[in-house]
């Protein structure tokens, strides 16, 4: 893919000031010349879908309302606006900015700010591939459960099919049933056992073989993402008209039918009913914090790539709280829509809503809602508009990821195309083994977490502080008209990095009752560390074959660029 061209030289280790300011630039920015043959966004609400579709995915319908309750109710969406404000809409912020400046992907990018930093660039595009591997395998599994819903009576709805097992206890319609600990729901058994087929491996040593309905499963949305993609922005622009609004559609009318449900008031009143005590915990703000990141999604290299194909003029600073506005408020909306059902299954089973509550993640997608819905009156048709949002909420997800790979990779001119397809289809069956559920968990907890939070602080430092604020801000200058204020420059050099710095918060790690062995520890964090490697690894390798660079040089070039970013912020905080 063409790249714009630039006036600025090359060769250093982070791009250049003025002789006196190594760490600014007070004069005019460089000119960016966009070329013609570079896609564009046919039109601007292809460009606000895309981005709403990316932001707003499964995490927004079952983790935000999860995270919520435990963290105090209403109470917590004191820190989570708090955490909102200051350090994920900043981000956000800063790279659709930097995106749409620059014109190119994650990687390429780093020439124009800070060269020897341009292993983040690696990192954010295999970071990029862990979460597609997870978000093709979650879109697979809601496509064999919609496969499924069409039927008169749903298959999870009773104890008397093939898979079910002594444990199987169906309470609705029923008086008198007792629940224990080793009672399993009708659901829980289809997911473990007919879907997934947990019970056939011992765990990650013997993932057994591929489940091949989960792998037609897989090559039909493979399909879906491959046309979607195959002429860029062109196709996937329009795809997103769809993908991104059907959600809105179906959650519109779920909430309704929800709000409708005996019982539901008490979902309603254990989701908001504030605990005012908790926000004295310190794990409930970095709650906030990890969520309110990984939901809006900066770093991920998708907002670059998308905004990349940005008219240079374009408002980003608007779009940047549009879509972080309606990217919260559906996570709010969400928690409507499924603690009015877990009320409506709390009143069935005759217990309390935090007996109910305990799943969150894909249990709590898979197991919880569809037992709810199994026992609705319309059963199928909610069913299948329900897995309908899944798959198209992860589609969206999938398109942006797999877009900020292609923009970052074609953007260095590198042959891609049918080979990466092809290659990423053999290496995703490997999830769908009998024990892939396994390994999805592993790359979910160790692939993308704390490596990302870690890539997006070195990130903002490197923007913020080499590339420098005052430069940055001139660049917002020459694409909106006007200067960041002073609260968007704070929040971009100190409050947004320390944000990112309360984020890192590991759980457990758990799936079903199996207790993942010590060794598998240690290959999850060969996972985490085979993307973050490639910034020491850059490092090293620029430091090394940079001409007519020493090492004394450089570092005196770098610590310079620092003590200029700190003065200039001194001066504009003073005055």
């Amino acid at each position: 893919m063409p790249h714009q061209e630039q006036v600025m030289v090359h060769g250093n280790l982070c791009a250049p000031g003025p002789p006196n300011n190594a760490g600014y630039n007070s004069n005019p920015v460089p000119v960016i010349i966009q070329t013609e043959s570079r896609d564009k966004w046919s039109k601007k609400m292809d460009f606000l879908l895309s981005v709403i579709g990316f932001a707003v995915d499964l995490g927004n319908v079952w983790r935000f309302p999860y995270i919520c309750y435990q963290n105090g109710g209403g109470a917590f969406l004191i820190p989570y606006v708090l955490m909102a404000v200051f350090g994920g809409v900043p981000l956000f912020y800063m790279e659709l900015a930097l995106g749409q400046f620059h014109r190119t992907g994650a990687i390429s990018i780093w020439k124009h700010i800070c060269p020897i930093f341009k292993g983040i660039g690696f990192a954010i595009c295999i970071i990029a591939l862990y979460v597609s591997f997870y978000y093709n395998t979650i879109i697979a599994w809601a496509l064999f459960y919609f496969y499924s819903s069409f039927s008169s009576t749903l298959p999870w709805t009773s104890c008397d099919n093939a898979w079910n097992t002594e444990n199987c206890t169906n309470y609705f319609g029923k008086d008198n049933v007792t629940w224990t600990n080793y009672s399993r729901s009708p659901a829980e058994e289809f997911y473990t056992r007919n879907v997934l087929a947990v019970h056939e491996s011992s765990g990650l040593g013997d993932v057994g073989y591929i489940r091949w309905q989960l792998m037609l499963c897989l090559f039909l949305i493979f399909t879906i993402v491959y046309f979607s993609l195959w002429k860029g922005v062109k196709t996937s622009g329009k795809v997103v008209w769809v993908t991104a609004t059907l959600p809105y559609v179906v959650l519109l009318i779920l909430m309704i039918r929800g709000a409708t449900l005996p019982g539901a008031w008490k979902g309603v009143v254990f989701y908001l009913n504030p605990k005012w005590e908790k926000l004295k915990e310190t794990s409930v703000w970095v709650d906030a914090a990890a969520q309110i990141f990984f939901s809006l999604g900066p770093g991920f290299g998708v907002l670059l790539a998308l905004s990349s194909y940005n008219p240079f003029n374009n408002n980003c600073y608007r779009d940047a709280i549009v879509t972080s506005l309606v990217n919260c408020l559906t996570s709010f909306v969400s928690g409507f829509v499924i603690f009015t059902v877990l009320g409506y299954m709390a009143e069935q089973r005759n217990v309390n809503v935090e007996d109910v509550a305990r799943d969150k993640g894909p249990s709590l997608l898979f197991i919880t809602y569809p037992e709810a819905i199994a026992n609705m009156v319309g059963s199928t048709f909610f069913a299948v508009i329900f897995f309908v949002m899944m798959i198209t909420l992860g589609l969206d997800s999938t398109f942006g990821g797999l877009e900020a790979i292609i923009t970052a990779v074609m953007d260095e001119q590198t042959k891609f195309g049918t080979l990466f397809n092809v290659t990423f289809f053999i290496n995703l069956l490997f999830l769908f083994c009998k024990g892939g559920a396994y390994v999805v968990k592993l790359l979910e907890e160790f692939g993308v977490g704390s490596p990302i939070i870690a890539i997006v602080f070195l990130e903002a430092t490197a923007v913020s502080w080499f590339y420098g604020i005052n430069r940055f801000s001139n660049d917002i200058k020459s694409m909106l008209g006007y200067t960041p204020g002073l609260f968007w420059k704070v929040c971009w050099v100190a409050i947004s990095p320390a944000f990112l710095a309360v984020s890192l918060n590991k759980d457990p790690l758990t799936l079903f009752d199996y207790e993942f062995p010590d060794w598998s520890i240690t290959v999850g964090y060969i996972i985490g560390a085979s993307s973050f490697m490639w910034i020491p690894i850059y490092m090293v390798y620029k430091l090394v074959w940079t001409p007519g660079e020493k090492y004394a040089q450089i570092t005196h070039r770098l610590v310079k660029a620092v003590q200029n970013s700190s003065k200039q912020i001194c001066q504009w905080i003073l005055t």
